[in-house]
Order: C-alpha cells, then sequence, then structure tokens
C-alpha cells in the first residue's frame, strides 16, 4: 500500500465521514446563536453587550480547552476526547433551554460549557484525528474535505433555525439542538485515531513538553499563531453581529439568515479550493491572499449601499474566505512537526484563533452599545486584515530539524 493512495484503509474512510459529519452538527449549532439575540434580549433580559460577550466567553473556552481536548485525543484517542467535549455542549445548551438561564447562568451555559464543548467537537480535533490518517501528499486535501462538510452545517444551519424561530420559537430550536448534538456524540465514537500499524508518523520519544518548546522556538510557528488570531476576529465579528448590523442599515432578518447560508454554502467551495491549492502553491502565500480578499470584502460591504443584493454578494465573498484558513494553516503545522502532537500544536494556535474570536464577539457589541453603530468594528477588522496579510510572508514552510535529521 502507497503512501500516495488516498483512503489507506477503512478507518481512515470511516474516520473521515465521521469527522466530517461532527463538524457539521458542531459548527452548524454554532452559526446561528447570533439570530437568538432578540429573543434573548426580550425574554431573558439581555443586552447586546451581555449576549456579546457571553459568545466572547465561548470562543475563549473554545481555544482554552482546544489544547487540552488535544492531548486527550492524542494521547487517548479523539474519540474519546470529541465525546467528552460533546456532554459539555449537550449541558449547555440544555440549560440554555430549561434554565437556569440568567444573569450569570446565561454566561456559564452559552459560554462557558458551550464554549468546552466546541473546544473538542469543532474544527480542531476532529480534523487532527483525520490528519493523523493522511500523508503529507494529501493531508491538506483530507482537512478540507472536513472543513468543507462542516461548512454545509454553515449553509443549512441558519435557514431551518430561521424557520423553527419564526414557527417554534427559541426554547423549541433550543430543543431541537440538543437532539442534533446526541447525534453528534454517537457519531463521536467512530473517529478514531489511526493505530500502530496504521499509523504514517514515523517513531519518535519526544515528549510533550519538548513539541511545546520546539514550536515556540520556530519564529514561523509564532507568525501563524499571530495570523490566527485575526482569522478569529474577523469569523466571529461577522458570524455574530452580522445579523444586527442589516437590521440596523434598514434590512428584514431573513437577509441576516441568506448572508449567514451564503457564508455556509460558499465556504464549502472555498475550503475545497484552498486546500487543493495548498498542495500546488505555497501555504503562506494562500493565506496572505485570503486575509487581504477578506478586508476588502469588508471594504465593499460597510461603504456600499445597503441592499439585499450587496448583503448577498458579501456572503458569497466572505464565505469562500470564511474556513479556507483552516487547511493551508493546519497543513503548514503538520509539515513542520509532524503529525504526534498535531491535536495539541494545531490546537495552540487555534487559541490563539479563539481570542481573536472572543474580541470580535464583545467589541462587536460593546462599541454597538457605546456608539450606536458597528463602525469602528469594521475599521478594526479591515486594519488586522492588513495586519495578517502581511506577517504570513516571513513564514517557512518546511519541516523542523528533528524531522530533516530522522
Amino acid at each position: 500500500m502507497t503512501t500516495d493512495k488516498f483512503i489507506r484503509n477503512k478507518t481512515a474512510l470511516i474516520t473521515l465521514i465521521a469527522a466530517s459529519l461532527v463538524v457539521l452538527i458542531s459548527l452548524g449549532i454554532r452559526q446561528t446563536f447570533g439570530m437568538f439575540f432578540m429573543d434573548f434580549k426580550n425574554d431573558l433580559g439581555t443586552s447586546l453587550t451581555q449576549s456579546g460577550l457571553s459568545v466572547g466567553l465561548q470562543m475563549l473556552m473554545w481555544g482554552l480547552t482546544g489544547p487540552i481536548f488535544g492531548v486527550i485525543a492524542d494521547k487517548y484517542g479523539g474519540h474519546k476526547a470529541i465525546s467528552l467535549a460533546f456532554i459539555f455542549y449537550i449541558a449547555g445548551i440544555y440549560f440554555l433551554y430549561a434554565g437556569p438561564n440568567t444573569g450569570i447562568f446565561f454566561q456559564l451555559d452559552l459560554g462557558i460549557l458551550v464554549g468546552i464543548g466546541l473546544g473538542g467537537t469543532a474544527i480542531s480535533i476532529p480534523m487532527s484525528v483525520v490528519g493523523k490518517h493522511f500523508p503529507l501528499s494529501n493531508r491538506t486535501i483530507a482537512m478540507s474535505i472536513v472543513t468543507a462538510i462542516g461548512s454545509f452545517g454553515y449553509f443549512l444551519s441558519p435557514i431551518l433555525t430561521s424557520y423553527s424561530l419564526t414557527e417554534n420559537g427559541w426554547q423549541t430550536t433550543l430543543l431541537a439542538f440538543i437532539i442534533a448534538l446526541f447525534v453528534g456524540l454517537c457519531l463521536s465514537f467512530f473517529v478514531r485515531s489511526p493505530s500502530l500499524e496504521q499509523t504514517i508518523e514515523k517513531p519518535n520519544t519526544q515528549s510533550t513538553s519538548d513539541a511545546i518548546k520546539e514550536a515556540f522556538g520556530s519564529k514561523s510557528y509564532i507568525l501563524l499563531v499571530s495570523g490566527f488570531f485575526v482569522c478569529g476576529f474577523h469569523i466571529t465579528l461577522v458570524g455574530t453581529h452580522v445579523p444586527t448590523y442589516v437590521i440596523d442599515r434598514g434590512l428584514e432578518s431573513w437577509t441576516a439568515a441568506a448572508i449567514l447560508s451564503l457564508i455556509g454554502l460558499f465556504n464549502i467551495f472555498g475550503s475545497l479550493t484552498s486546500g487543493y491549492l495548498s498542495t500546488k502553491i505555497s501555504k503562506k502565500i494562500i493565506l496572505s491572499a485570503i486575509y487581504s480578499l477578506r478586508g476588502l470584502s469588508i471594504i465593499l460591504f460597510i461603504f456600499l449601499p445597503a441592499s439585499n443584493i450587496n448583503s448577498f454578494i458579501f456572503g458569497a465573498s466572505f464565505g469562500f474566505l470564511w474556513l479556507s484558513t483552516v487547511p493551508a494553516t493546519s497543513g503548514i503545522v503538520a509539515h513542520m512537526f509532524g503529525t504526534k502532537y498535531l491535536g495539541l500544536l494545531y490546537g495552540i494556535v487555534f487559541l490563539s484563533h479563539q481570542i481573536g474570536s472572543f474580541f470580535g464577539a464583545y467589541l462587536g457589541g460593546l462599541f454597538h452599545d457605546l456608539y450606536g453603530s458597528y463602525d469602528y468594528a469594521w475599521y478594526l477588522a479591515i486594519a488586522l486584515s492588513v495586519f495578517a496579510a502581511i506577517i504570513h510572508l516571513p513564514i517557512k514552510e518546511q519541516p523542523v530539524m528533528r524531522l530533516k535529521t530522522e
């Protein structure tokens, strides 16, 4: 069996499918929380700042627990890490549905518990497990498949959620989320790390602490960590606050749902394109181009007249760039350091992403409550696009010395 064969064994195929469906469910639900803000304001008495803070905490907990779940996945198996995370995810949505769910409990439910759940179910852990099954020649393609199928949740969930909120209300919608998460919990047991016989990683005795020291001793890794902060700020600002932003500009709520669905739909194509291009050209050039184009997309969105067509163009263009950073970023990490500690090292990169997400969610709500608009949040997002486009260029896409000498 050659390393060029895409599906090397049955476990790799099952893991790829199960991981993709896990991400679909996890990210699909996560994408819709901004659509609940007005219902939470009316029924639970939460302000936009409080709702933004809860999502910010969610993003922060997602990032903080990602490396922890990464260690569990690397040491004990991906299925154990993901199933444990789903228990936290289900608990958070259940308490948000049934109570207590006001005041500090609102932050605990939507922010802390759901955030911990996302740390092990959304993107980083399922994708790192998949990455262990595939060689360098097609690893980014496999990872882009997980991202692309997961993106279908981004497309489908806002449509279904918008309908359910209108017809059934927010509590029944959350009950449906709980059922979907139980399905995800069952699927998580099929996201298996490769056995010793199936692994493609060269044997090594590197410890966890040595892996972390090696990573932070690399300037390229630090630049990658810094750049992913911007990705988090962008997507959480957009995903959380665009529903309110378009209503502020005189458009209807269904326009917001359409934008989020278009983001999910075009993210499928963007992720697959990024994964394919990452096997052909420099990944750092791809990342620099993505961040530059994100800035341009935001500029056009906020300065062109408010209309449905301009909103749809933004949803499609930003969606194409949405998670297209993930295959290239994770691919660089795996190429530089190998896959033994991919869950941990990509989890640390993703922690930076989630710190950026915290600021995107929180500052968006804070600026709106302070100044009556999202303008300053958008201006900051544009400046960060320029920053990210520049700092990816010095990254060296090559294995560390340890791998070169093995």
